[in-house]
Protein backbone atom coordinates (compact mmCIF):
# COMPACT_ATOMS: atom_id res chain seq x y z
CA UNK A 1 0.00 0.00 0.00
CA UNK A 2 1.35 3.45 -0.91
CA UNK A 3 0.98 6.17 1.71
CA UNK A 4 1.66 9.85 1.12
CA UNK A 5 2.93 12.00 3.99
CA UNK A 6 3.05 15.79 3.82
CA UNK A 7 5.26 17.50 6.41
CA UNK A 8 4.89 21.25 6.82
CA UNK A 9 6.02 23.90 9.25
CA UNK A 10 3.56 24.95 11.94
CA UNK A 11 1.96 28.35 11.64
CA UNK A 12 4.31 31.00 13.00
CA UNK A 13 7.52 29.03 12.33
CA UNK A 14 9.89 30.84 9.96
CA UNK A 15 10.13 29.31 6.47
CA UNK A 16 13.35 30.65 4.90
CA UNK A 17 13.03 28.37 1.87
CA UNK A 18 9.53 29.65 1.14
CA UNK A 19 10.69 33.24 1.67
CA UNK A 20 13.56 32.78 -0.81
CA UNK A 21 11.23 31.31 -3.43
CA UNK A 22 8.83 34.22 -2.93
CA UNK A 23 11.65 36.74 -3.48
CA UNK A 24 12.86 34.87 -6.58
CA UNK A 25 9.36 34.72 -8.06
CA UNK A 26 8.92 38.46 -7.59
CA UNK A 27 12.31 39.10 -9.23
CA UNK A 28 11.25 36.90 -12.16
CA UNK A 29 8.20 39.07 -12.77
CA UNK A 30 5.43 37.43 -10.75
CA UNK A 31 4.21 40.36 -8.62
CA UNK A 32 0.87 38.73 -7.78
CA UNK A 33 2.47 36.00 -5.63
CA UNK A 34 1.83 36.97 -2.01
CA UNK A 35 3.19 33.97 -0.12
CA UNK A 36 5.05 30.69 -0.47
CA UNK A 37 5.30 27.88 2.10
CA UNK A 38 7.53 24.86 1.60
CA UNK A 39 6.54 21.28 2.44
CA UNK A 40 8.22 17.89 2.30
CA UNK A 41 6.36 15.00 0.70
CA UNK A 42 7.17 11.33 1.24
CA UNK A 43 5.58 8.42 -0.58
CA UNK A 44 6.05 5.33 1.52
CA UNK A 45 5.32 1.76 0.44
CA UNK A 46 3.96 -0.23 3.38
CA UNK A 47 3.24 -3.97 3.34
CA UNK A 48 0.15 -3.67 5.52
CA UNK A 49 -3.03 -5.66 5.07
CA UNK A 50 -5.39 -2.84 6.03
CA UNK A 51 -5.46 0.93 5.70
CA UNK A 52 -5.75 1.18 9.49
CA UNK A 53 -2.49 -0.78 9.99
CA UNK A 54 -0.72 1.25 7.30
CA UNK A 55 -1.84 4.51 8.90
CA UNK A 56 -0.70 3.35 12.36
CA UNK A 57 2.71 2.36 11.00
CA UNK A 58 3.22 5.63 9.13
CA UNK A 59 1.99 7.61 12.14
CA UNK A 60 4.76 6.01 14.19
CA UNK A 61 7.30 6.82 11.45
CA UNK A 62 6.25 10.46 11.60
CA UNK A 63 6.57 10.59 15.38
CA UNK A 64 9.96 8.84 15.43
CA UNK A 65 11.71 10.26 12.36
CA UNK A 66 9.90 12.22 9.70
CA UNK A 67 8.50 15.16 11.68
CA UNK A 68 9.77 17.26 14.57
CA UNK A 69 6.65 17.81 16.72
CA UNK A 70 7.98 21.16 17.95
CA UNK A 71 7.99 22.78 14.49
CA UNK A 72 6.15 20.41 12.12
CA UNK A 73 2.61 19.27 11.45
CA UNK A 74 1.94 16.37 9.11
CA UNK A 75 -0.86 14.88 7.08
CA UNK A 76 -1.18 11.22 6.12
CA UNK A 77 -3.01 10.41 2.90
CA UNK A 78 -3.88 6.82 2.04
Amino acid sequence: MRVRVEIHLKKGVADPEGDNVLKALKLLGFPDVTGVRSIKVFEIEVAARTAQKARASVEEMCRKLLANPVIHDYRILL
